[in-house]
């Protein structure tokens, strides 16, 4: 294992913001992450598990305790059963699905960050998520002391969220396994109407698994979704919200605070989530308060490609996308009575 102190963390995360940990491991096997694991907890020394860093906000004044980063590799595939260390970079190991002609996570290319994550925000975009093709997590569980497989029903997924999230101290992910697809090429069948529009097809139609991956990639980039250092739209969490699921009741308090502020023939995003509830857009709702694209006139400001994301133009600090997150909610509530929840995790900061 390799070992640092007063060591930065900024450099570890695509938003490349936060202060430094005073200590740093960086584990490349599963026995080093469970060791790592098990002489914090036994010291009692607080401890911040870090992947790709793709979903971190830290405080500028860093992390008092120990940051593992998880660096861990394996990738294997037997028959249509895949099985990723935590440590694997996610878009690498979707292309090499797709080249191997397996369907079930093509949807999910682009986005950043390690495949240990993954089950932990049920991890979705383009009519997929995680879910609906991981088997089994191998984890360490820090309340038994010991390795434990989970099958799917007991990770107890949700939209964004998962057993893992709804307790974040207790499971360190060390493997995924996911089943997936032999389609003959094809895709699964292609749920978001997005991106059946620009393939030409129509919901629920397959198309070759490369053109799938390829159209993705293309939608994420114009919307400053797939990682490059050169473009600070890219320096971001990706989608900093997560879409509002409300009750049948507060649906319709919500649609009448649209037809007050924006006029009776005007409809907002409505889409199924479960009996009872309506999930509808936190992109929308952002730009309807008036955040719309490159808002902001400081170092951190709203994507100029979408408007999900909070950005860092290159000088910003913790605090500044901070300060700015906390004005979208405030407006977006004061505008149609709904408070938007952050997806990335903070860390020695809150909203």
């Amino acid at each position: 294992m390799l070992e640092l102190h007063d060591a930065p963390l900024a450099p570890l995360t695509t938003f490349r913001l936060g202060g430094p940990a005073a200590r740093l491991i960086t584990a490349t096997t599963d026995a080093e992450v469970v060791a790592a694991v098990r002489e914090a907890d036994a010291a009692g020394t607080p401890l911040l598990l870090i992947g790709g860093g793709s979903n971190l906000v830290i405080g500028d004044k860093g992390f008092a305790g120990t940051a593992l980063r998880i660096a861990t590799e394996g990738f294997s595939l037997d028959g249509t059963t895949l099985e990723l260390a935590a440590g694997e970079v996610w878009t690498d190991a979707v292309a090499r699905t797709v080249e191997a002609g397996l369907a079930g996570i093509e949807c999910l290319a682009g986005i950043p960050g390690s495949a240990g994550a993954t089950p932990i925000q049920n991890v979705g975009a383009y009519g997929q998520e995680v879910s609906s093709t991981i088997s089994e997590v191998i984890a360490y569980d820090r309340k038994t002391g010991e390795t434990a497989t989970l099958t799917n029903a007991e990770c107890a997924f949700s939209y964004r969220h998962s057993r893992f999230k709804a307790d974040p101290d207790r499971h360190v992910v060390l493997r995924v396994r996911f089943e997936l697809e032999d389609a003959n090429g094809l895709s699964a069948p292609v749920k978001y109407a997005e991106t059946a529009r620009t393939l030409g097809v129509e919901p629920g139609d397959r198309v070759p698994l490369t053109d799938a991956r390829e159209t993705v990639l293309k939608l994420r980039a114009g919307k400053g979704m797939v990682l490059d250092p050169e473009d600070h739209d890219t320096w971001s969490a990706g989608s900093f919200f997560t879409n509002p699921i409300l009750t049948d009741e507060a649906f319709a308090a919500f649609h009448a605070r649209v037809r007050e502020r924006l006029g009776a023939d005007v409809v907002p995003p409505a889409y199924p989530a479960g009996e009872g509830h309506t999930k509808t857009s936190a992109a929308w709702l952002i730009d309807k308060s008036g955040f719309t694209k490159g808002y902001g006139t400081g170092p951190a400001r709203i994507s100029t490609k979408h408007t999900l994301a909070l950005t860092n133009r290159g000088e910003a600090s913790t605090e500044d996308l901070l300060a700015l997150a906390r004005e979208v909610v405030a407006g977006v509530h004061d505008a149609f009575g709904i408070t938007l929840l952050n997806e990335p995790v903070t860390v020695g900061v809150s909203l």
